[in-house]
């Protein structure tokens, strides 16, 4: 799950730096909407779930939200400051669903994978911290 969600993190990365020109505010506009609805839909989805397997997909949902709300941001306004909010949120998005899949476990083995989210939180944080200088 963290290799897929690196890949597409990096992946559109890449796509929101690829592109050369600013959104105009009637496309930025219609892909706000369109992030709005998908987040509805990724909702719904998880209201068919139970238990803590629903909190894993309300989490992804809202994460996936506001990382696609970022993205949006950094095409409609490129800046180092957008792309770097884009990382913030890809990042939180992981550590926060990362956390929500330790209450799986118990005792010891949440520990550990707490710390272990925690951890990988912490790098990708210093690492983000790192693209400021």
């Amino acid at each position: 799950m963290k290799k897929h969600l690196i890949v597409l993190a990096i992946a559109s990365t890449c796509f929101a730096m690829s592109s050369a020109s600013a959104m105009t505010k009637d496309e930025y506009n219609a892909a706000k909407q369109k992030v709005e609805a998908d987040y509805k839909a990724d909702k719904a989805q998880c209201d068919t779930m139970k238990d803590n397997a629903k909190d894993v997909c309300m989490k992804e949902a809202k994460g996936k939200e506001n990382v696609a709300k970022a993205e949006l941001e950094a095409q409609y306004k490129p800046s180092a400051a957008h792309t770097r909010k884009v990382a913030e949120e890809k990042a939180d998005m992981t550590y926060d669903v990362a956390k929500e899949k330790c209450d799986d476990q118990q005792g010891d083995a949440k520990k550990a994978c707490v710390t272990q989210a925690k951890a990988d939180h912490d790098k990708a944080k210093a690492d983000i911290k790192a693209m400021k200088s």
